[in-house]
C-alpha cells in the first residue's frame, strides 16, 4: 500500500538506481530527461483526452451527441484529428517575421512546461518544490503572453495583431486577481510553498476551514483563471465572428497545434493550482470526527483525488464556456478593474483580519 499512496518510494528507488551506473552529474541530466518525457507525454495525453472531453461536455449541454463515429462514441476523433494536423503543411506569409513566427509556439508551450513541473500530483510526486512555488507559477505562467504578442506581431496580419493586443491586456489584468485570490489562502498558510498548503489541509479544505472570504477567493479563482486562459465567455483574443482565429489566424500544421495543446495545458495547470490551494491537493475529504467515513476517504489514492479535482474544475471552466455569451472587451475589462480587483482587494483584508483573531477552523 505504501508504493500506492506515497510515491517518494518510487522516485527514491529510481534514484538510487541511476546512482550506483552513472556519476552524479549524468544523474542529475538523466533524471532531467526522464521528467521531461514524461511531462511531454502527460501534455500530450492531456491533449486527447481534454480535447474530447470538451466536445463531449459541449454536446451534453446543447443536447446532442458530439463526436460517434471515429472509434468507440468518438473517442478516436480527437487522434484522428492530430494526425490531420501533424501532416498539414506548414505555411507562412511571406512578409512575416519568419523567425519569431516559429518560434512563439515554442515561448508558449515552455511557459506551460515551467509550470506544471511545479505542482504536487500527489505525495512525492512533484518535480520541483521551491519555497516560493505559487510566486513561482504566478510568474512563469506569465510568460506565456509574451509567445501571444509575438505571434500576433510577427504573422503582419492585422486580425493577429488585434486578438495578441487584447490577448496580452486581458491575461495580464486577470493575473492580478488570480494572484490575490490565491494570496488569500496563502494569509492562512503563512506558506508559498505548495507541499506545505496541501500537508495545511490535512484536517479540513481551506475552501471550507477559511469562512466566507475563502469561498469568494475561488469563485474569482475561477473566473479570472478562465479569464487567463482566454477561454469562453473571456475568448474574445480568439472571437471568430470578428478576427478569424485571432492572433493564431496564420498558423498551421504542428505550429497552430502547439497553439491547442497550450490552452489545454494552462487549463489542466490552473485547475492544478486551484485544486492544490483551495481543495487541498490531493488530501482525502474528511468530516470532523468521522472516523470510519475519514478511513473510507483515506484509502482512496491521493492522485486520484488530485485529479479527481482538477476534472471538477476543468468541467467548471468547459460549463462556463458553453452557457454564457462572449463579453465585449469592453465589458471584460470592466468585469476586473471595476468588479473582481475591488472585491478582491476587500476580500484578503478581511481574510487578514480572520486569520489575526484566529476564527478560521
Amino acid at each position: 500500500m505504501k508504493w500506492l499512496y506515497d510515491f517518494s518510494y518510487l522516485t527514491r528507488a529510481i534514484h538510487e538506481g541511476l546512482s550506483t551506473r552513472f556519476e552524479p552529474g549524468t544523474v542529475v541530466i538523466l533524471e532531467m530527461v526522464l521528467v521531461g518525457i514524461t511531462f511531454m507525454l502527460l501534455f500530450a495525453l492531456l491533449g486527447l483526452v481534454l480535447v474530447y472531453a470538451e466536445r463531449k461536455v459541449s454536446a451534453v449541454i446543447q443536447q446532442r451527441l458530439g463526436p460517434m463515429r471515429v472509434g468507440k462514441w468518438g473517442t478516436a476523433q480527437t487522434l484522428a484529428d492530430v494526425i490531420k494536423l501533424l501532416l498539414k503543411e506548414p505555411l507562412i506569409n511571406k512578409d512575416a517575421d519568419k523567425f519569431l513566427f516559429n518560434l512563439a509556439p515554442f515561448v508558449i508551450m515552455i511557459a506551460a512546461f515551467m509550470a506544471i513541473a511545479a505542482l504536487p500530483f500527489a505525495k512525492g510526486l512533484h518535480a520541483i518544490d521551491f519555497d516560493i512555488g505559487i510566486l513561482y507559477v504566478a510568474a512563469v505562467s506569465s510568460l506565456g503572453v509574451i509567445g501571444i504578442l509575438l505571434a500576433g506581431w510577427s504573422s503582419n496580419n492585422k486580425y493577429s495583431l488585434i486578438g495578441a493586443m487584447r490577448s496580452g491586456a486581458q491575461i495580464i489584468s486577470y493575473e492580478l486577481s488570480v494572484a490575490l485570490s490565491l494570496l488569500t489562502i496563502v494569509v492562512l498558510t503563512g506558506s508559498l510553498q505548495l507541499s506545505i498548503i496541501v500537508e495545511s489541509q490535512a484536517n479540513g479544505w481551506w475552501i471550507f476551514k477559511g469562512h466566507i472570504p475563502a469561498m469568494i477567493a475561488f469563485v474569482i479563482f475561477l473566473i479570472a483563471s478562465t479569464a487567463e486562459t482566454n477561454r469562453g465567455p473571456f475568448d474574445l483574443a480568439e472571437a471568430e465572428s470578428e478576427l478569424t482565429a485571432g492572433f493564431h489566424t496564420e498558423y498551421s500544421g504542428l505550429k497552430f497545434a502547439f497553439f491547442f495543446l497550450a490552452e489545454f495545458a494552462n487549463m489542466f495547470i490552473v485547475a492544478g493550482i486551484g485544486a492544490t490551494v483551495f481543495l487541498g491537493g490531493w488530501m482525502p475529504f474528511h468530516i470532523g470526527s468521522w472516523e470510519g467515513f475519514n478511513a473510507i476517504m483515506d484509502f482512496i489514492p491521493p492522485i486520484v483525488w488530485f485529479f479527481g479535482k482538477v476534472g471538477f474544475m476543468i468541467f467548471m471552466m468547459m460549463w462556463f464556456r458553453w452557457t454564457f455569451p462572449r463579453l465585449r472587451i469592453d465589458q471584460l475589462l470592466t468585469l476586473e478593474w471595476k468588479y473582481l480587483l475591488p472585491i478582491n482587494l476587500m476580500n484578503i483584508v478581511l481574510m487578514a483580519f480572520l486569520s489575526l483573531m484566529g476564527w478560521h477552523f
